[in-house]
């Protein structure tokens, strides 16, 4: 296999998307991986991220090529889950506690930093089918309820009516992550009045 064969690989196995970082670690140089992007006439999404002219361009996965800890959380985790009917105005994402989120916050990013940063990630697909690196829902309920008075309230309302109504909804995962983030009285009350 030739190295352009191998980064037409690459490109078609991350869905339109290539970085130099893979390309380095299939063994290919920043001089011919430049060859490469210049003459398929690749897009530039980001230092080191380039996508194809026929692929859509996804924020939501750019931004978790770009910040590996970042995890989408709130608002965004709420979308990529179905539990909202808005558009968040803003992505929102979680770091560890002590995470430098300069370059995020200046990028437009709402930044928030976890004590409980490990509790309940998972992965979702973004609206262009792309596998980036979320809260599970049981996590995104955990900090919307423990954010609920800064949280619109026809948001926080309309998310746990539907995640009530799932069928795939984890009651004991819920709680089990409502009590290690200490908000387990409070989520008993919503749940025993939505169930």
């Amino acid at each position: 296999m030739t190295k352009a064969q191998m980064l037409d690989d690459l490109l078609s196995k991350g869905n339109g998307y290539l970085t130099s970082d893979a390309a380095n670690k299939a063994g290919v140089s920043n001089r011919y991986f430049s060859d490469y992007v210049q003459e398929r006439g690749l897009l530039r999404a980001a230092h080191g991220i380039y996508y194809s002219q026929d692929t859509w361009k996804d924020d939501l996965y750019i931004l978790s090529l770009r910040w590996p800890k970042a995890i989408l959380s709130n608002d965004t985790s709420l979308e990529l889950h179905g539990l909202t009917e808005r558009e968040s105005d803003a992505i929102h994402v979680t770091v560890p506690l002590h995470y430098n989120g300069t370059a995020l916050r200046n990028e437009g990013i709402t930044v928030h930093a976890s004590v409980h940063y490990d509790l309940g990630i998972s992965e979702a697909k973004t609206f262009y089918g792309n596998t980036v690196r979320a809260y599970d829902p049981e996590r995104t309920i955990c900090d919307i309820v423990k954010a609920r008075k800064k949280t619109d309230l026809q948001v926080f309302q309309y998310a746990l009516r539907e995640y009530v109504k799932r069928p795939e909804k984890r009651l004991g995962k819920l709680m089990d992550y409502a009590m290690e983030m200490r908000i387990d009285a409070e989520m008993r009350k919503y749940m025993e009045v939505l169930i």
